[in-house]
C-alpha cells in the first residue's frame, strides 16, 4: 500500500465535507489506497455500502469533488457500491 503523505491530507479534507450528508443516512466513505499510478481506493461503509444509490453518490458527489481538489488521481475504485438495476 501507497500513502503520498499531502496527496492523503487533500483526499481525507475533500473526504470530510462528504461524510456528514453520508453520516446523516448512517453511513460513510473510507480511503483504503492510493497506489503508485495514483489509483484511489475507496470503500463505502454503514448504510452506504450496498445501498442502490451508492453508485450515483459516488459517480455524482465523490468522484467528481476528488478529481477536482486532486487532479493527479488517476482513476478511482470503490469497495461497497452496487451498480444500479438500470445500467
Amino acid at each position: 500500500m501507497v500513502m503520498h503523505p499531502q496527496m492523503v491530507e487533500r483526499i481525507e479534507s475533500a473526504l470530510d465535507e462528504i461524510r456528514p450528508a453520508l453520516n446523516m443516512d448512517g453511513g460513510t466513505v473510507e480511503l483504503v489506497e492510493i497506489t503508485p499510478e495514483n489509483v484511489v481506493k475507496l470503500a463505502m461503509a454503514g448504510a452506504c455500502s450496498g445501498c442502490p444509490l451508492s453508485a450515483l453518490t459516488m459517480k455524482l458527489g465523490i468522484e467528481r469533488l476528488l478529481r477536482e481538489r486532486v487532479p493527479e488521481i488517476t482513476a478511482i475504485e470503490t469497495e461497497g457500491v452496487v451498480d444500479p438495476e438500470w445500467a
